[in-house]
């Protein structure tokens, strides 16, 4: 029986298979024996040890097409970001930064601003402008009226996708209103992965549809420094890289050069100022990284 992993607890794993439900397994000695841990998002091969109380053993993990390292997990096709429109105002430096992150992990961003309710269709724009050159998605919801979520369940069709963003912005909303679409296929052994006594808050996969699962990323209300050289930052910024063959030097750090093209762009307005700023944040960050290691 083939299923997927969607949450591990000391040592028991919580496997998902179509149409019967959740089985509680164990992992084969094998898997110690060759140092690999399975993780959730996993796609494995399971022997059902007992049918009656949905209970099984690991025996193959299926090849990863991806893993993550924070958090560690499997098989993740893309992120959705979400944040609010308004109450709380957009943390455009947060919100950077997650993408910086999912991006260094090859995912694709799908970014979510929810309470489209209580802006303006002005504000609105305004917000679409800064991150319309930035090769992300952007949709804008409202858990509260059931706005755009029909378009947000597409985007979500038939992929895993890990769900992050600060507190306060609706995000246990739109993902119980997700959930809704499809109550998760239980079996007896439900109970047994109800938060209870396992008051640590686990990476977990949820399934909306067939082959559909999200994934919330709790603790992420903010996050460190990247794990790169500031002179990489600039290839995370796609927008940039229309005006890069008007910067005079090559390999140009667009901060404090002359005759930068980026710079130029920003000036004129077609690079968002937000992005740009955020971008000069960064890059000092690193610098000052840099000379704390030395």
């Amino acid at each position: 029986m083939q299923g997927k992993i969607i949450k591990g607890i000391a040592g028991f794993y919580y496997v998902h298979v179509n149409g019967k439900g959740i089985y509680e397994c164990k992992a084969k000695g094998i898997f110690r024996k060759e140092n690999i841990k399975p993780l959730v998002g996993d796609d494995v091969k399971i022997e059902i040890t007992d049918a009656e109380n949905f209970k099984g053993n690991i025996v193959e993990i299926f090849s990863r097409r991806s893993e993550l390292i924070r958090p560690a997990v499997a098989n993740i096709d893309q992120a959705l970001l979400i944040f609010a429109m308004s109450k709380p105002e957009p943390n455009y430096n947060l919100l950077d930064r997650f993408l910086i992150m999912m991006e260094q992990q090859g995912l694709e961003c799908i970014i979510c601003f929810n309470k489209r309710d209580i802006v303006s269709k002005e504000e609105r724009a305004k917000i679409r402008a800064i991150y319309e050159n930035s090769n992300c998605s952007v949709i804008f919801t409202s858990a509260m009226k059931k706005e755009g979520l029909m378009e947000l369940q597409q985007m979500l069709h038939g992929k895993t996708t890990a769900v992050a963003g600060p507190s306060g912005v609706g995000k246990s909303s739109i993902i119980n209103c997700l959930q809704k679409s499809k109550t998760m296929e239980t079996g007896s052994i439900s109970e047994k992965i109800e938060r209870g006594k396992h008051t640590t808050r686990h990476s977990e996969l949820i399934m909306i549809s067939d082959n559909t699962y999200i994934m919330d990323t709790p603790g992420f209300s903010s996050l460190s420094l990247f794990d790169m050289e500031k002179e990489d930052l600039r290839t995370f910024y796609p927008e940039f890289e229309e005006y890069e063959d008007n910067c005079k030097f090559l390999g140009c750090a667009h901060i404090h050069e002359p005759v930068c093209g980026v710079k130029k762009a920003v000036e004129e307005g077609k690079i968002h100022k937000t992005r740009y700023d955020n971008y000069v944040l960064f890059y000092e960050e690193l610098k000052e990284k840099e000379k704390r290691k030395y």
